[in-house]
């Protein structure tokens, strides 16, 4: 690691030089584009973020699930400096370059499924499932597209129309794309129904409403993550990807989040053997350069018409040589088995916190991406108050944490997955305590 693997406040969070820097911030970008904690990154390496007043903090939040194999991996880090010294960019749809091809080969070998398969890069995961919206669509002659409550897939016009958050994501920005509709999904926590319940209910809504033979695809994220990392009972999701393949209706498998080993597998659809048609994917693919990805069967990508995928910067050459730098980290770290080294040293301190105190609903997740939720005291109704109450101590005390969650009461955990074991314990007490001080 390229910085020292320790907390060190010098200063209160945030300092006098991440002050100043928000005032020409105020000045200077558009009020839309918030941040979750105003201090100023200027180096970052392992699980330490550090400020530009020397500050040093854990980050439990590694840039929303990108930076999983560490800021600054040496690994991307040699494979970006190789290529930006022979060329940035000739766009892949005029003269193609080698990184695009290999990094669709890798996304071939790594995806769920033996069966041949094909894909196209894009910039972000809005794109992606932009895109495979489109290729289900092409593919099928059918128009509707079922998403679920609590989803979360981007903010551009079409998804999101398919994410189920109105506020901040959605609210005043309509009309929105048609023929996109919403199924219930399984939330074991607070419907305490098996998954295959909660699947034929959603199901059912499907065939009432909308018909089957309409539909070209359902959108589902394998572990909910803006919506409250939202883990559906088992059997939940083969249920319905058993129901799509009867039909003739395609699973799309967004694991923009939940992907690159952050769930303790590859890919999330592991953990129950379900093999989506198409699978989106972002955030984690590049060790934090702009890249996202359809990999879709082969059948049903080679299906869409010359030009009709694509985009200007859509699998960039330097993107591309980060992702196969991360790539092979995370092969050869067993970052996969790293994510289960972290679930196992943190979820049951969260378990144990949610025993002993009736303001926490529950405490879940897989691998490396894990959660805590907060209610009012006596009952089930959501507590965002005490959720951003929690996060706040935390980032006093120089411990970068995340809240989500459709009712904005979960706090959220995503270290990078190569973070020390001593570090992690660390960020995690400081979380007890201020759980402790703000729910006790």
């Amino acid at each position: 690691m390229s910085l020292p693997q320790v907390r060190e406040l010098r200063t209160e969070i945030p300092g006098p030089l991440s002050t100043s820097l928000q005032q020409r911030r105020s000045a200077a970008v558009a009020a839309g584009v918030s941040s979750v904690l105003p201090v100023y990154i200027t180096e970052a390496s392992g699980g330490v973020l550090r400020d530009v007043d020397g500050n040093s903090l854990i980050d439990l939040g590694s840039g929303i699930a990108v930076t999983s194999v560490g800021n600054a991996a040496p690994e991307v880090v040699e494979a970006v400096r190789e290529q930006v010294a022979e060329f940035t960019h000739t766009c892949f749809m005029v003269t193609p370059h080698e990184n695009y091809v290999a990094v669709c080969e890798e996304l071939a070998e790594l995806t769920p499924g033996e069966h041949a398969k094909r894909t196209a890069l894009f910039n972000s995961g809005a794109e992606a499932v932009e895109n495979a919206v489109k290729i289900a669509r092409r593919a099928t002659g059918r128009p509707a597209v079922v998403a679920f409550d609590h989803a979360y897939h981007g903010r551009t016009n079409l998804t999101m129309a398919l994410t189920a958050k109105s506020k901040p994501y959605k609210h005043g920005f309509g009309p929105f794309a048609p023929e996109v509709y919403r199924a219930p999904m399984s939330y074991p926590a607070r419907d305490g129904r098996s998954g295959v319940d909660s699947a034929r209910e959603a199901i059912e809504r499907i065939e009432k409403q909308l018909g089957a033979d309409t539909v070209a695809a359902v959108l589902i994220e394998p572990v909910q993550g803006e919506g409250g990392f939202i883990e559906p009972a088992p059997d939940f999701l083969p249920e319905l990807a058993s129901w799509c393949a009867e039909n003739g209706v395609l699973l799309i498998a967004d694991e923009i989040q939940t992907g690159f080993c952050r769930t303790g597998s590859w890919f999330a659809c592991d953990h129950e053997g379900v093999v989506p048609d198409i699978i989106t994917m972002a955030k984690g693919i590049a060790g934090g350069l702009p890249l996202a990805a359809v990999t879709g069967r082969a059948e049903l990508m080679d299906a869409m018409p010359p030009s009709s995928l694509g985009g200007t910067y859509g699998g960039n050459p330097l993107a591309c040589a980060a992702a196969l730098g991360s790539i092979r980290a995370m092969r050869e770290q067993d970052l996969s088995a790293a994510a289960r080294g972290i679930e196992e040293q943190v979820l049951p301190r969260l378990r144990a916190l949610a025993e002993s105190s009736d303001r926490i609903l529950e405490a879940r997740g897989r691998g490396a991406m894990l959660a805590v939720e907060f209610v009012r005291p006596g009952g089930d109704e959501p507590d965002p108050e005490l959720a951003a109450a929690v996060a706040k101590s935390c980032h006093a005390q120089g411990v970068v944490v995340l809240t989500c969650g459709t009712y904005g009461n979960v706090i959220r955990l995503l270290p990078p997955l190569v973070i020390g074991g001593e570090l992690l314990g660390e960020g995690i007490d400081v979380l007890e305590r201020a759980i402790a001080e703000h729910a006790g």
